[in-house]
C-alpha cells in the first residue's frame, strides 16, 4: 500500500521530468537546424508521446532504472555535428537541473506558508509531490550525465574528445545499457549517484 501511495505521488513528477528532458533534446537540435523531432511531434509537452512503454515498466518496477523514447536527432542538418550533439545532450540533464531548482523554489514556498489543520489534509501529498520532483529531477540529471553511451554524458563525453578516442568511446554504445546495469547491480547509485542527489539536495536546502 504503502508503495503504491509513493507511486501516485511520483508519477506525475517523473511524467514532467521525462517529458522536459525529451522536449529539451528535441527543442535545441531543433534551434541548430535539425527538424526531425518536430516533424515527428516529438516538440510537445503531452507526456505520451515521449515514453516507452517497457522503459516505463521497468522503471514503476524497479525503481531505479527506466528509459523514455529517444528524440530522435539527424545529425546531418547541424553546421558543426560534433559540438551540436554535445548541446543537444547537455539539454535534457540542463532541464531536468532546472526542474529541480522550480521545485525547490516552490518546496520552501509552501513550507513558509501558514495553513490550518484542514488545509495542510490536502496541501501535504501536493508537498510530498513538490519534494519528490526535486529529487526525481536531480537523480535523472545526474543519471544521464554518466559517461557511457547511449546516457547523455557518453554523448557528451565523445563530443569532448579527439576523434580517434570519440571513435573508440562511441563504439561501447551497443554494450552501454549492459555496462550500467552492472554499475547499478554493484551499488553505483548508492556509492555514487545517491550522494550527489543528497548533496545537491542539501544545496538546494530540500
Amino acid at each position: 500500500m504503502e508503495w503504491i501511495q509513493r507511486l501516485i505521488i511520483a508519477l506525475p513528477v517523473l511524467l514532467i521530468a521525462i517529458t522536459f528532458h525529451e522536449l529539451a533534446h528535441g527543442y535545441v537540435a531543433y534551434r541548430l537546424g535539425d527538424p526531425t523531432a518536430k516533424n515527428q511531434g516529438r516538440l510537445t509537452l503531452n507526456p505520451i508521446k515521449h515514453l516507452d512503454a517497457l522503459g516505463t515498466l521497468t522503471l514503476i518496477v524497479t525503481q531505479i532504472i527506466g528509459w523514455a523514447k529517444p528524440v530522435p536527432v539527424d545529425y546531418r542538418y547541424f553546421a558543426n555535428p560534433k559540438r551540436d550533439m554535445m548541446w543537444v545532450a547537455l539539454a535534457g540533464p540542463a532541464a531536468n537541473f532546472t526542474l529541480a531548482c522550480v521545485f525547490a523554489v516552490i518546496f520552501h514556498a509552501m513550507k513558509d506558508m501558514q495553513v490550518s489543520a484542514d488545509a495542510m489534509v490536502y496541501m501535504y501529498p501536493i508537498f510530498l509531490m513538490v519534494q519528490m520532483g526535486v529529487i526525481i529531477n536531480l537523480a535523472l540529471g545526474i543519471f544521464n550525465l554518466i559517461p557511457i553511451p547511449p546516457l547523455d554524458g557518453g554523448r557528451i563525453l565523445v563530443s569532448l574528445l579527439p576523434d580517434r578516442q570519440a571513435y573508440q568511446v562511441a563504439r561501447i554504445e551497443p554494450y552501454g545499457f549492459f555496462i550500467i546495469l552492472a554499475l547499478l547491480f554493484f551499488g553505483g547509485t548508492q556509492k555514487v549517484i545517491w550522494p550527489l542527489i543528497q548533496t545537491f539536495r542539501l544545496l538546494l536546502g530540500v
